[in-house]
């Protein structure tokens, strides 16, 4: 799959998917893309986030268990604020055998500048 055009990247080469890339899918029904996986905390969550995700904070990955890796024949997209917690829920994902996880770089901060610039920034 190629980034560019709104799908993956191959993992093998890449940990990071653009925004734009993500856009260029996020509006299409759940089961035709890849699952989107908001992993902030509640209250950033309150603040804003991006329709259609799913939210699971990172603090919770270790207890979701099935809930978080099932269903990932689609492929998963995990953001946070600004990339950094996102590439460790990816990291956790890849090595539970979620291998086609990545994560979107510059998070919802970059999303509100790049994207959607309603989302507001904190």
């Amino acid at each position: 799959m190629n980034g560019s055009t709104g799908q993956l990247p191959d993992p093998s080469v890449a940990w990071e998917i653009s925004p734009t890339a993500v856009a260029a899918w996020a509006h299409l029904p759940p089961d035709q893309r890849p699952r989107l996986i908001d992993c902030r905390e509640e209250e950033e969550l309150a603040i804003c986030r991006i329709d259609g995700c799913e939210w699971f904070p990172l603090g919770t990955f270790s207890v979701a268990g099935e809930r978080l890796t099932s269903d990932h024949g689609r492929g998963v997209v995990v953001y946070c604020h600004h990339g950094m917690r996102s590439l460790r829920a990816a990291a956790f994902l890849r090595a539970h055998g979620v291998a086609n996880t990545f994560s979107m770089q510059g998070g919802i901060d970059a999303w509100s500048q790049l994207i959607d610039p309603g989302v507001p920034r904190y």
